[in-house]
This record gives C-alpha cells, structure tokens and sequence, in this order.
C-alpha cells in the first residue's frame, strides 16, 4: 500500500528514512491515523462479508427448506394419488362383485369382447372336452389385444385394478376389497405372434398353477390361457411410470403340466446327481414314483377295497357300498366350486429381523410375516396382501418416493441346507422352480404389481437387509446375503426386468445386520454386524471399505443399528447401550454416549426436525436432540410386548413400533402405546374353531393362548399357560377350552373367564390331539406316546374320568375323528396308519371292512377313504399334515410342508383329485378349522408362526 506526500510522491507508510529522490517519513500522529482509517476498513470489509454470508446462509436454508417442503407436497401429491387409485381399486373390486356371479372364474375380469371370446372358447370345448375340462378352462383370462384403445379403455382399466378374480387370493396380491392382480415383470414380445414362448423369467406361471393339481395331467386337459391386458396408458406418465411393463403372455401346455411335479422335486435331495437328472427331465414319467412315494392306486371291486402306497407301505381303504359298483380310483375330479380369499393376516416377524415397518403415505402400514407383504390400514381396519413370494420375506426396504417396496426372501424356511445356488443351481435358471431360490422383489404398493426380480442368481442363502439409494432419489439398491462370505451388491435395480449389478464384494466374514445409503454422500454405504462397523466408498465400479476405528473404546459384541443424523453423521448403537456419532466422511468417532440404554440399542430413527429416537433391549424408547444430549422424553414398552426392534413415524406425532415379540404398537410420548398387530413368537400347532361364535383359539410353543375375534380382527383374550401348547379344542357348547401341551398335560379351563378348573396328565409326551365326542360326553386325547385315552365328561366340562386307553398303533398318533353316534373313533399315526376303535370299550375294531358304511362327525383323518385324492404322486405320507372338512358344504381343506393351503371337493376319494391352491405361509402349516357356519377358514403356519383367514364363497358351478 502506497501513500502519497505534500510533494504528490508516494510514501511506504511503513517507511523509516529519507530519500533523495522525494521519498520522506511520515509524523507519528499521521500513522495513527492511517492505520485507525484501515482498520476501520477492514473491519467495516469484514462486517460486510460476514452480513453477506450470513444472508447467503440464510437464503440456502430458506431454499432448501422450501425444497423439502415441494418435496414433502410431492411425496403428499403422489400418497394422494394412491389413495384415490387404492379406493378406486375398491369401488370397481365391489361393482364387479356385484355386477358379476361367482361362476365366472377368470383371473381378471374381461371387457364384453372378453367375455364373448371365452364363450366362443368354452362352445368349442364343448365338442371336444368334457364338461370338467370346460370349467378348468374357464377360469383363463381373456383379453382380445387389437381392439382400439378408445373401446378398451373403460375394460382395460377394470382388468388391471380389480382382484385376479373375485375369490381367488392365488396372485401376488390379495385384499379384502380385491386388489389389483400382481404379474411379474415379462420380456417384450410381438402380439403378432398367436402363441409366443412363454417368458420363464415370469413369476405370473405361480398364478396358474393354484388351479391345477399338483400332479400331472394329459396335455389335452389344459387351455392355453389368453394374453392377460397391460397396465392402461390413458392415466398419465406417473402411472406408467410406477407400473409393470409387462406386455401380453400366454403359457404353454407343457410349462403348466410339467409344473405339478412342483411337490415332488422340492421334497427330491438337490444334492443327488440321480434326483437332479430327474429333476431336468420334461415329464414326470421318468421318475420312479414308487421309490419316492405315493404310487398308483389299486381296485378291488370283489372286496371293495382300494389299495394304495405311502412310502412303499400299502393302505387298504374300504370303499362304501354304495359306491363298490361304480368306483374308480382314477377318475377324474374336478375342482370344488368353493374358493378362498386372503382375508387378514394375523403376526408380524419382528423377533429375528430389523427395519421392516414403514408407514406409507396412504396411512397404510407395510411389513411382512411368512411370505406375506402386509398393507395395513389401521383406521379403516382393512389389509391388502402381496403374495409374490414362494418363501420366507427376511428384509424389506421403502424407496425414497414411498411408493415403492423392495422384499427379500430366503432360502427355505425348514430346510436344513437351504437352497444354494451355487451348490445346487435349478435347471433353468428363468424357471418357475427359479424363483424357490432367494431373491429381490421389488413391488408398487399401490396396485400391488411386481416390478422387478433380481438376485436369483446372485443370492446364496438369504437376503439379509436391503436399502435404496437417497441422495439420488433411489435409483440404486444395495443388498446383503447370508451366504458365509455375507456377500454384499448393489444394483442399478430398474434396468430391465432382472435389474443390473454393477458390483459386488465380500462384505464380511462375520454376521451383517444392518446396510444404509448415505443420505448426503452419494457413494457412501454403511454396513454394521458382529463387532464392526464399516464405511463404503464405491466409484467406477468398485467398492472401498475402512473399519470404523474405536480407538481407546471398548470393541462392542455386535454393532446393532445405524442412521444418519440430518448433517449426515453416521449415529450407532452397540450391543452394550452405547451410542456413538462418527464424523461425516471419516471413519472416527465424534461422539460417544456410553450406556444410553441397558443392553443393546435395536432401532435409531432421526426425525425431520433433527430430533433422535432409540429404542433399546431395556423396553426404553428415549428421545434425543440432534447433538445426542438427553430431553428427558421417553417411555417404556410394556414387557408382554418385548423390546423395541423398529421405530419409524406415523401420522402426526405418533410413533409405530415393531416389537421382538412379533407386536406392532403405536403410540407418541404423550399418550400410552396401543397394539396394532400381536401374534405368536414360536412354532404353532394349537388351533380350535368356537363351535357357536365368529372365534378362534390358537396355542403356541410361546406358551401362549389367544382367543381371536374374526369379525372385529383383534384378540379378545391372552393367556400364558406355563408350558408349550401342541393342540386345543372348545367343548361341545364353547363354554370351556382344553389345551394339550408337550408335556404330557392338558388343562381345562374357562373359555370366558380363562381360570383353569383341571390339570390332567397322560404320559410325558406331547399332546397331539384332542377331541369331544358328538354328544359331548367324552373326549378322546391322542399323545405322541401311540396311545388315545377316553375320558368321561361330567359336571359342565369340568371334570374328567378316563375310562380306557385304546393301544395297537406302532408310532404316535396325529389324527382322530369320532363316528356321528359317538360310539367309534378312527385315527392315523405317523407311520400312515389308519385304524378303528370302539370308544365304550377302548379297543381296536379288527374288522375294518365293517367301518366302510360308517358315518363319521369330522373329516380330520389325511388317511381315510374320502381323503384318498389329497395326496398326490410322489408324497412321502408327511407332507400333508392337517385337514377338515366344511361343516355344512361337500370341501375339504389340506395344508401341507410347503406352506400351501388345498381346497378339493368333498369326498376326495379319486386320485389326482382337482383342487384349488393357495400360497402365504412359508412353512409346514401345521392345522385348519373352518368357522361353525363355514364362512371362513382359519390356517396356521408352524415356524413361520403366522395365523391366516381366508374368505370362503361358493360358486354357482
């Protein structure tokens, strides 16, 4: 800086001699004036920078909060827009029921031309079918693609957001309004041509094969159901942009004939080269079915009696005498005309898996139990269902525009080595059979449609969590798996219908939890598990990881849980309490709260002002200001509901919580929790139907009794009984209730009051079964000791005297049926027999030839006459586990190991009996009861512990 002189030369004002060329010094009293004048400069400078970024500050503040606020009306924008269409959905579900009788048995509901086609369909089959191949064909969609899109618009729209049809609940999507159907996404093919090769890629084949036995049939038994109609065009780019894609499909013969050996090659060893050559073969004819199972049955019409095979140990069933003339073992039968609807789903998984409930826009509530999606919406008490899954949903992740859900399945739920693709790849890897391995289905809540499948090729054992991508709107998807490298992906998810993986690598030799997007750092992925914590950094196609460093801390067990504060730090909690916030883009710790919780912190969620809630082992749910500095807000989670597991928001203030026993919750600091959902927390066996009410008690190895009210969908009553239960049944008038349980004991309580009158012991094993006569005055207990003891009933049901123990069968019992005048029993045993006793004497009635003429009250036995047609061709005598009969209509219901729940037409005593098939549960489901007055059917899962109820309805056939 230069200052000029008297003389008009410049000064240095720092200048401390004279020149002779004009320079000269300046007076002490000028410098302190210069340097007061640029001081004052520079401060006045200083000031006005800093005004001028603060009002920066400030305006990016008010811009982003204005960009947060267009955001949230969008979101607002898009839930509105959902709703309108879900409600929509219902409007036209409740006008085709109304408009359209039962009969018509199509899986989406057809334009006029639809209609006229499967007419024209059906007068043609008529002169080369009969008349129960007409009806099986009858139940294909029809669709005339052609027509202009000015005629169709009206029927395209109907097709695509009403229910597959009306009843069926075999989709992917189910609700109590009929939903939309749910095809998985399909490859482009030309309309040109009349019967294009089946996609194989195309989950929709599940949809067909509900309809047909589970064993093989003639090719000339099945129709080759029309092209189904697309997603319409004419709702705007937001529709078709949340929508499939898919074009129209049709199925081959062979692709739905050779599906029936479905049964068969799970139960076949994938490891076996024999089974795994077989498994590949095109028809089941190479298989040697009386090595594997349930062979061809034989008639002898002299006798009257028909004899079959369970693995290689032949029954013989006595045929009725009416029947002795006419019978045929191999004729066929059609499907019942009864058909089921997934009503409501009763459970939750929240004991063994983390961040799986979200509040959706539309005020529905999105989790999972068995291999159901569940849309629950609580203030208008009704469920829609996404059934895309064939096993166990193990992780879900919500898409940032809170329209989309992205589920992860598992292997097998019960089977010891699972499913391994690279061990035991299936044939086609586009198969039907495929889609057994786990996997990535990614769904639009709002029509319930799947999107995408990925990861069937990728996924070795289980998808152990999933998250979308944030700081991009969700255009990525990452993945864990559970195989033992815990192998982590991400997928650019929505290019074509199998996603694309843009990289992969080993994540961890140890267990991952949890795996999370950095809302503000686009390359940025955190993954935590069993003692680590890791931070991920991906550009041009490869992943970089650093360990979190706990420097002096102590290295926790497990880091349980993560989020990310609104700055983008990165909060954990540990295994011993503790809370710590890690500096964004470091991998350090900023911040540690030692002993936030006592025990370990299951669930983190940062809300939109900052504010920081945890919900730990201790029941605790505790809030936090955005530096982890204690408000002195929280609450407790009462015990009987189990700790905190998930806390997400609702509506308002209110938090929903998911428990670690399988309990939803809702509630805010302000007012106490309430449950939304409750369900058992281990393997289920009890079932029992009231014999007079809209009820239902359920028992479970959690030792827990639940009284359940089907109209009201909620529990009535719980009861802790001390030990686990294995079976239940209501006396004959509903006033008492008697559980069975594993040791050999079996209570009598009140079925109103729950005070327990009695306590009787048989033996030490397991209670199987239980059973009151018709007349009420006895009641059979079955033990797994081989043994049925009767007693005699006195006093209202509230005392017990055995009269006699009926002894013959060679391994445990597992199901009895009294005869209508409660003089006989028969019962089957694990070893698949079927014998008769005389219930006032307690012995085996040896004769069984003159039993054929009996009448019987229930329809429990799997191995009877009547049941001859439930077991298809290659059973092994275990895989059907429970049935019933209808208590006032000709059905009976199965359900077996693979999680699938049979309707056939009652007596089912032809073999390749037709049927209907519904999936939901994921495991063996373990018991069935049908309502006093048949209206619904109630199904429980074993391990997958989930409680269903199903629609029942008949139709005019």
């Amino acid at each position: 800086m230069r200052i000029e002189g008297e003389n008009g030369n410049f000064a240095s004002p720092d200048c401390r001699s004279s020149s002779s060329t004009g320079w000269f010094p300046l007076r002490p009293a000028g410098n302190r004036v210069l340097h007061d004048a640029i001081t004052n400069i520079d401060d006045s400078c200083d000031d006005m920078i800093e005004n001028e970024n603060q009002s920066l500050r400030d305006r990016v503040a008010d811009l982003e909060k204005k960009v947060q606020d267009q955001t949230d009306e969008i979101v607002c924008l898009r839930s509105t827009l959902a709703d309108v269409l879900r409600r929509l959905n219902n409007i036209e579900g409740s006008r085709v029921l109304n408009n359209h009788t039962s009969s018509q048995s199509g899986r989406t509901t057809p334009s006029k031309d639809g209609v006229r086609l499967r007419h024209q369909q059906q007068q043609q089959q008529q002169q080369q079918h009969s008349e129960v191949r007409e009806k099986r064909s009858s139940s294909s969609s029809s669709y005339t693609p052609g027509r202009s899109s000015s005629a169709t618009h009206i029927n395209r729209r109907s097709a695509h957001y009403q229910s597959t049809s009306s009843l069926y609940s075999d989709g992917h999507s189910s609700s109590s309004v009929s939903p939309a159907p749910s095809p998985s996404p399909t490859h482009s093919q030309s309309s040109s041509h009349p019967h294009p090769r089946p996609s194989q890629s195309q989950p929709q084949h599940t949809l067909h094969l509900h309809h047909y036995p589970s064993t093989p049939q003639p090719p000339s038994r099945h129709h080759t159901p029309s092209p189904s109609p697309s997603r319409p065009q004419h709702l705007g780019a937001l529709n078709k942009r949340w929508s499939s894609t898919s074009d129209f499909q049709v199925h081959s013969p062979s692709a739905i004939s050779s599906a029936g050996h479905g049964a068969l090659a799970r139960r076949t060893n994938f490891g076996s080269l024999y089974n795994l050559n077989n498994l590949r073969s095109h028809t089941g004819s190479q298989l040697n079915l009386s090595k594997l199972g349930a062979r061809e049955a034989t008639y002898n019409a002299e006798e009257g009696v028909v004899k079959f095979y369970l693995r290689g140990r032949p029954i013989n069933l006595y045929v009725p005498t009416d029947l002795r003339e006419e019978y045929t073992p191999s004729g066929p039968t059609p499907p019942p005309g009864t058909k089921l609807k997934l009503e409501w789903v009763y459970g939750y998984r929240g004991r063994d898996c983390r961040n799986n409930v979200y509040q959706l826009p539309t005020g529905e509530v999105v989790y999972f139990v068995a291999a159901v999606a569940v849309l629950y919406n609580v203030d208008e008490q009704m469920q829609r269902h996404y059934l895309g899954h064939t096993d166990d949903i193990k992780s879900m992740a919500l898409h940032p525009n809170k329209l989309l859900v992205a589920t992860g399945q598992t292997a097998g739920h019960d089977r010891r080595d699972a499913r391994s693709w690279r061990l035991n790849p299936p044939a086609d890897m586009e198969s039907e059979q495929a889609e057994q391995w786990p996997h990535i289905r990614i769904w639009d809540s709002v029509s319930l449609n799947t999107l995408h499948v990925i990861g069937i090729s990728d996924m070795e054992r289980s998808v152990a969590c999933l998250a979308f991508s944030k700081a991009d709107g969700g255009s990525l998807l990452v993945a864990v798996d559970e195989a033992p490298d815990h192998n982590m992906s991400v997928w650019d998810w929505s290019r074509g219908e199998r996603g694309y993986k843009l990289m992969e690598t080993k994540c961890s030799a140890d267990q991952v939890l949890a795996v999370d997007f950095s809302p503000v750092d686009r390359n940025t992925i955190i993954t935590c598990g069993k003692s680590h914590i890791s931070f991920w950094s991906y550009e041009n196609g490869m992943l970089a990881k650093r360990m979190g460093i706990f420097e002096n801390r102590e290295r926790p067990k497990y880091v349980t849980s993560i989020s990310f504060t609104d700055t983008g730090n990165v909060i954990s909690g540990d295994s011993n309490g503790n809370l710590l916030i890690w500096q964004r883009g470091g991998n350090t710790v900023a911040k540690w709260v030692r002993s936030a919780h006592e025990g370990a912190v299951f669930s983190i969620f940062v809300q939109k002002d900052g504010g920081i809630i945890t919900g730990g082992k201790d029941g605790r749910i505790v809030l936090w200001d955005r530096d982890l500095s204690p408000t002195g807000t929280e609450m407790q989670v009462p015990e009987q509901y189990g700790s905190p597991r998930m806390i997400t928001t609702g509506r308002g203030s209110q938090l929903v919580i998911g428990t670690t026993r399988n309990s939803i919750l809702a509630g805010t600091f302000d007012l106490p929790l309430t449950p939304v959902m409750q369900g058992h927390t281990e393997e289920l066996w009890g079932l029992t139907v009231h014999p007079t009410q809209q009820q239902f008690v359920t028992a479970g190895y959690d030792r827990n009794c639940f009284l359940w009210d089907t109209l009201s969908r909620t529990i009535v009553w719980s009861k802790d009984i001390g030990e686990h239960a294995q079976s239940a049944a209501f006396s004959n008038d509903g006033d008492m209730l008697v559980i069975g349980t594993t040791s050999g004991k079996w209570l009598v309580m009140d079925a109103e009051t729950r005070e327990v009158y009695a306590q009787y012991t048989d033996g030490s094993e397991p209670i199987q079964v239980l059973r009151f006569s018709p007349n009420g005055a006895n009641l059979a207990v079955g033990s797994r000791d081989n043994s049925i003891s009767i007693y005699q009933v006195s006093e209202d049901c509230r005392k017990f005297s055995r009269v006699g123990r009926c002894q013959g069968h060679s391994s445990f019992v597992t199901h009895l049926d009294w005869s209508s005048d409660s003089q006989s029993l028969r019962s089957n045993s694990g070893d698949y027999e079927l014998l008769y006793w005389n219930a006032g004497l307690c012995r085996q009635i040896v004769q069984t030839s003159q039993m054929r003429d009996t009448e019987w009250a229930t329809q429990t036995c799997t191995l009877s006459f009547h049941t001859l047609g439930i077991w298809p061709e290659g059973a092994d005598g275990t895989d059907i586990n429970t049935c019933t009969g209808a208590n006032h209509s000709a059905v009976l219901a199965t359900g077996d190991d693979f999680g699938k729940v049979k309707i056939f037409a009652s007596p089912a005593s032809q073999q390749k009996a037709g049927h209907h098939s519904y999936g939901g549960h994921s495991s063996h489901v373990t018991a069935l009861g049908f309502l006093h007055d048949d209206s619904r059917l109630i199904s429980t899962g074993g391990r997958d512990t989930a409680v269903m109820q199903w629609h029942v309805s008949t139709s005019t056939r």
